[in-house]
């Protein structure tokens, strides 16, 4: 529990000392306006002052003009400055909530499917979107805010102290109260905060796993249960965010009090020495007295304003604090280095090799692979075959570099795989699993996803040679059919033509195979794996599957059971 919450302090304190590059323009700008505000304040404390000396019928200076000047320049001066920072403020966010995102996608497509194994897609989805969006004060807002609460103040007191000491003082001593009070109200906040966020997610998971089960739950007859249970989900985000409006009142209740008594001491201690001085009747030091403290009331405002605002930001901070615990959790992206002997994967032949190869994702659960070894040379295929949970698609999932080996290496043209750049194995590589992703789009931008810059002939050869050319006359519109998410509105075998065709497109030297007919019938699985024989030639293959039509692959064949190697067929 201390180490985390040690890096959740370590991670909001580099990303404040990220956005403070950003945030220049803010605090610049807000500095200025503080100063133009004091300014004002000296304006009309000037007119005010001799305003009253001659109604009490004193004889004090001449009436100036200058104040009726400045106070309209420094009024658009401060505009201005007010909306600069608006801009700069939201340029900082905006700069800032990219780069976020790009790190967090980074992590999760890093994580790949591995990560689905413990996160929630609706948490992910949820971080990406919901959580680095509400960041936008945090950046915008907060990190301007913790640099003006300590320089505007001090900015402020300079005059106020020039002019009047003792106001000075009194400001600074009730300034001091307000920090004491905020991290009070702050450690509820950053607690209120992250349950908030806790309360969202959960909802946001259950919604969308109802969504995508909403067939399931209307034919079960549970809608009024899953009804009910979004209710309370909803109805426990409510309370949740009532708790964090709550402590963010009461934060912002500590800075009033301290203004008031702020207010309430220079207006006894000045209004004593006004009437003490007033008593030997009208002067001009009685006239400078009453500018002095009229000028040290006027900027209580002032002082306390960046003091607000670095409370209402103090939610913010919160806010980011809530969403390090879940980007913290993410898989941290790291730089790999390319060693010499992966310059040779970007060749047309790819060797792939496991050498004493061993994983587990549960300990409690055994070893998913141990100590697996096998060769597959250029162009050659190799089946994995065995029961459901033999590790097929573990071995899969480490080809894919979505998970490295706790032990022995994977090979590519000798290269141990951690040591190839994402990109280049990306470019090597294509897969096929059980069920293609399809997105909701027309039939022709779901296999142009493989090779978005394809021309028309390339994409008329991807056509024939995944035999999509056979259904797609029966579509309404050909190519331009819209489907729906998921592939709705084509059958699995259809889908599965979609993703061979994708492949073809991609033309990758390794073509990895995962259970690709698992959920096909008999015609339509030995129509598909015709479609996968042709695809395959030239290519190195590895097919995952415990189908009886797999004997249509030539070539090596390893069976597994409970992650082992039980018999071997050829040389692999």
């Amino acid at each position: 529990m201390r180490n985390e919450k040690a890096a959740i302090r370590n991670w909001t304190r580099l990303q404040s000392r990220l956005g403070r590059r950003a945030a220049r323009s803010v605090v610049g700008s807000g500095l200025l306006s503080s100063l133009a505000g004091i300014g004002q304040a000296w304006c009309v404390a000037v007119v005010l002052g001799h305003a009253l000396v001659a109604w009490r019928g004193g004889q004090g200076a001449a009436f100036p003009a200058w104040p009726f000047l400045l106070f309209p320049a420094l009024a658009i001066l401060r505009a201005l400055c007010m909306i600069q920072a608006d801009i700069a403020a939201a340029r900082a966010g905006i700069v800032a909530r990219r780069r976020l995102r790009g790190e967090v996608m980074a992590s999760i497509l890093a994580g790949g499917p591995a990560l689905l194994r413990r996160t929630h897609s609706g948490v992910l989805a949820s971080l990406v979107v919901d959580r680095i969006e509400a960041l936008d004060g945090f950046f915008g807002r907060w990190v301007p805010a913790s640099v003006l609460w300590m320089a505007a103040p001090v900015a402020i007191l300079l005059p106020v102290g020039i002019m009047q000491p003792r106001a000075a003082l009194v400001l600074g001593l009730c300034g001091v109260a307000v920090p004491v009070g905020q991290a009070v109200f702050g450690i509820g906040a950053a607690v209120a905060s992250r349950n908030q966020f806790l309360a969202m997610t959960r909802l946001q998971a259950r919604f969308l796993d109802r969504i995508k089960g909403i067939a399931t739950i209307v034919l079960a007859g549970r809608t009024e249960d899953e009804t009910r249970r979004l209710g309370d989900a909803a109805e426990e985000l409510r309370v949740r965010t009532m708790k964090v409006l709550r402590v963010a009142f009461l934060s912002s209740a500590s800075i009033d009090c301290a203004m008031v008594v702020a207010f309430i001491l220079l207006a006894v201690l000045d209004g004593r020495q006004a009437l003490a001085m007033q008593a030997n009747g009208p002067s001009p030091a009685l006239q400078q007295t009453v500018v002095a403290s009229l000028f040290a009331l006027l900027a209580v405002p002032e002082f306390f304003a960046p003091l607000r605002s670095f409370a209402l930001a103090y939610q913010d901070r919160a806010h980011a604090q809530g969403a390090a615990t879940a980007i913290l959790d993410l898989p941290e992206v790291a730089e790999r280095p390319v060693l010499e002997g992966a310059r040779t994967v970007n060749a047309n032949g790819v060797m792939v090799a496991f050498d004493d190869v061993g994983f587990t994702w549960d300990p409690a659960r055994g070893p998913a692979l141990e100590h697996v070894s096998f060769t597959v040379p250029a162009g050659e295929t190799l089946v994995l075959a065995g029961p459901s949970g033999a590790g097929k698609s573990t071995i899969m999932e480490l080809l894919l570099g979505f998970i490295v080996p706790q032990s022995g290496r994977v090979l590519f043209n000798g290269a141990p795989l951690q040591t190839i750049v994402p990109d280049a194995l990306s470019r090597v590589v294509s897969w096929i699993g059980q069920r293609p992703v399809l997105f909701a789009g027309s039939l022709r931008d779901n296999i142009l996803f493989a090779k978005p810059d394809a021309d028309e002939r390339e994409l008329a050869s991807a056509l024939r040679s995944a035999a999509v050319e056979e259904f797609l006359p029966a579509l309404p519109n050909g190519l331009d059919t819209q489907i729906g998410e998921g592939g709705f509105g084509l059958s699995g075998g259809q889908a599965q033509r979609v993703a061979i065709a994708r492949a073809y497109l991609k033309n990758a030297p390794v073509l990895l195979l995962d259970e690709p007919t698992a959920h096909l019938d008999p015609a339509t699985e030995k129509s598909v794996f015709e479609s996968l024989q042709r695809l395959a030639v030239g290519r190195t293959v590895i097919l995952a599957t415990h189908s009886a039509a797999a004997h249509m692959f030539k070539g090596r064949r390893i069976d597994l059971q409970n992650g082992r190697v039980i018999s071997r067929q050829g040389a692999a």
